[in-house]
Protein backbone atom coordinates (compact mmCIF):
# COMPACT_ATOMS: atom_id res chain seq x y z
CA UNK A 1 0.00 0.00 0.00
CA UNK A 2 1.37 3.08 -1.11
CA UNK A 3 1.56 6.06 1.30
CA UNK A 4 1.37 10.35 0.12
CA UNK A 5 4.62 10.46 1.60
CA UNK A 6 6.02 8.18 -1.07
CA UNK A 7 3.55 10.02 -3.91
CA UNK A 8 5.23 13.45 -3.06
CA UNK A 9 9.09 11.42 -3.30
CA UNK A 10 8.41 10.14 -6.83
CA UNK A 11 7.08 13.57 -7.91
CA UNK A 12 9.42 15.64 -10.48
CA UNK A 13 8.26 18.72 -9.00
CA UNK A 14 7.37 18.84 -5.12
CA UNK A 15 7.42 22.70 -5.05
CA UNK A 16 3.90 24.10 -3.85
CA UNK A 17 2.79 26.99 -5.32
CA UNK A 18 0.49 29.60 -3.44
CA UNK A 19 -0.41 33.36 -3.79
CA UNK A 20 -1.69 35.55 -1.21
CA UNK A 21 -5.83 35.82 -0.61
CA UNK A 22 -5.26 39.88 -2.16
CA UNK A 23 -3.94 38.34 -5.02
CA UNK A 24 -5.75 38.92 -8.36
CA UNK A 25 -7.71 35.74 -10.25
CA UNK A 26 -5.54 36.86 -13.40
CA UNK A 27 -2.26 36.60 -11.72
CA UNK A 28 -2.96 33.12 -9.90
CA UNK A 29 -3.94 32.35 -13.34
CA UNK A 30 -0.59 33.17 -15.31
CA UNK A 31 1.26 31.31 -11.78
CA UNK A 32 -0.68 28.62 -12.54
CA UNK A 33 0.07 28.93 -16.52
CA UNK A 34 3.82 29.30 -16.05
CA UNK A 35 4.21 26.48 -13.88
CA UNK A 36 1.43 23.58 -15.39
CA UNK A 37 -0.60 23.10 -12.69
CA UNK A 38 -4.20 23.13 -11.75
CA UNK A 39 -4.31 24.44 -8.08
CA UNK A 40 -3.04 27.25 -6.35
CA UNK A 41 -2.80 27.05 -2.57
CA UNK A 42 -4.09 30.43 -0.76
CA UNK A 43 -2.26 31.79 2.65
CA UNK A 44 -1.89 34.14 4.72
CA UNK A 45 1.41 34.24 6.70
CA UNK A 46 1.62 29.99 6.90
CA UNK A 47 -1.86 29.18 7.15
CA UNK A 48 -3.93 28.11 4.40
CA UNK A 49 -7.02 30.00 3.79
CA UNK A 50 -7.88 28.19 0.36
CA UNK A 51 -7.84 26.86 -2.58
CA UNK A 52 -8.17 28.19 -6.07
CA UNK A 53 -8.52 25.73 -9.07
CA UNK A 54 -9.59 25.62 -12.95
CA UNK A 55 -12.76 24.37 -11.79
CA UNK A 56 -13.22 27.64 -9.00
CA UNK A 57 -12.39 29.84 -12.30
CA UNK A 58 -14.46 28.19 -15.01
CA UNK A 59 -17.99 28.68 -12.44
CA UNK A 60 -16.70 31.28 -10.11
CA UNK A 61 -14.97 33.55 -13.07
CA UNK A 62 -15.79 32.55 -16.46
CA UNK A 63 -19.66 31.75 -16.13
CA UNK A 64 -20.24 34.45 -13.90
CA UNK A 65 -19.24 37.28 -16.30
CA UNK A 66 -16.65 38.69 -13.65
CA UNK A 67 -12.79 40.09 -14.23
CA UNK A 68 -10.23 38.00 -13.61
CA UNK A 69 -7.93 41.36 -13.67
CA UNK A 70 -10.15 42.68 -10.98
CA UNK A 71 -11.29 39.95 -8.81
CA UNK A 72 -9.24 38.80 -5.81
CA UNK A 73 -8.70 35.68 -5.33
CA UNK A 74 -10.71 35.87 -2.13
CA UNK A 75 -14.04 36.21 -3.45
CA UNK A 76 -13.72 32.91 -5.60
CA UNK A 77 -11.25 30.79 -3.64
CA UNK A 78 -13.13 27.47 -2.24
CA UNK A 79 -12.51 27.59 1.86
CA UNK A 80 -13.49 24.46 3.20
CA UNK A 81 -9.88 22.91 2.09
CA UNK A 82 -9.79 19.42 2.97
CA UNK A 83 -6.46 17.62 3.46
CA UNK A 84 -4.37 14.76 4.37
CA UNK A 85 -1.38 13.43 6.18
CA UNK A 86 1.63 11.80 4.49
CA UNK A 87 1.00 8.54 6.08
CA UNK A 88 -2.25 8.19 4.71
CA UNK A 89 -2.40 5.74 1.69
CA UNK A 90 -3.21 6.51 -1.73
CA UNK A 91 -6.46 4.01 -1.57
CA UNK A 92 -7.96 6.59 1.26
CA UNK A 93 -6.89 9.72 -0.08
CA UNK A 94 -8.33 8.23 -3.61
CA UNK A 95 -11.81 7.13 -1.79
CA UNK A 96 -11.80 10.77 -0.54
CA UNK A 97 -11.18 13.02 -3.60
CA UNK A 98 -14.13 10.62 -5.62
CA UNK A 99 -16.05 11.06 -3.13
CA UNK A 100 -16.08 14.80 -2.15
CA UNK A 101 -15.40 15.10 -5.79
CA UNK A 102 -11.60 17.22 -5.46
CA UNK A 103 -8.57 16.78 -7.72
CA UNK A 104 -6.12 18.73 -5.47
CA UNK A 105 -5.52 17.70 -1.77
CA UNK A 106 -2.64 19.67 0.33
CA UNK A 107 -0.55 17.27 2.32
CA UNK A 108 -0.17 18.68 5.89
CA UNK A 109 1.70 17.11 9.03
CA UNK A 110 1.98 18.34 12.38
CA UNK A 111 0.58 21.63 11.09
CA UNK A 112 2.90 22.20 8.39
CA UNK A 113 2.38 21.73 4.86
CA UNK A 114 4.67 19.16 3.10
CA UNK A 115 3.44 18.67 -0.43
CA UNK A 116 0.02 19.15 -2.46
CA UNK A 117 -1.02 15.42 -4.51
CA UNK A 118 -3.40 15.61 -6.83
CA UNK A 119 -6.26 13.18 -8.87
CA UNK A 120 -3.23 12.90 -11.30
CA UNK A 121 -0.77 11.85 -9.10
CA UNK A 122 -2.49 8.95 -7.38
CA UNK A 123 -3.54 7.58 -10.59
CA UNK A 124 -0.16 7.31 -11.90
CA UNK A 125 0.82 5.38 -8.61
CA UNK A 126 -2.27 3.55 -9.58
CA UNK A 127 -1.18 2.31 -12.43
CA UNK A 128 2.23 2.01 -11.54
CA UNK A 129 1.50 -0.59 -8.76
CA UNK A 130 -0.52 -2.33 -11.79
CA UNK A 131 1.97 -2.62 -14.50
CA UNK A 132 4.33 -3.96 -11.52
CA UNK A 133 1.84 -6.54 -10.89
CA UNK A 134 1.34 -7.60 -13.77
CA UNK A 135 4.76 -8.15 -14.63
CA UNK A 136 5.37 -10.04 -11.50
CA UNK A 137 2.14 -12.27 -12.63
CA UNK A 138 3.94 -12.47 -16.45
CA UNK A 139 7.28 -13.78 -14.99
CA UNK A 140 5.47 -16.44 -12.77
CA UNK A 141 3.17 -17.97 -15.60
CA UNK A 142 6.51 -17.88 -18.04
CA UNK A 143 8.81 -18.79 -15.52
CA UNK A 144 6.50 -21.88 -14.50
CA UNK A 145 6.25 -23.47 -18.03
CA UNK A 146 9.30 -25.35 -18.69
Amino acid sequence: MTTVAEILKSKPDSQVYAVAPNATVFEALRLMSEKGIGALLVKEADNIVGIFTERDYARKIALMGRASAQTPIAEVMTTSVLFVHSNQSSEECMQLMTGKRLRHLPVVDDGQLVGLISIGDLVKEIISAQQFTIAQLEHYIHGGVH
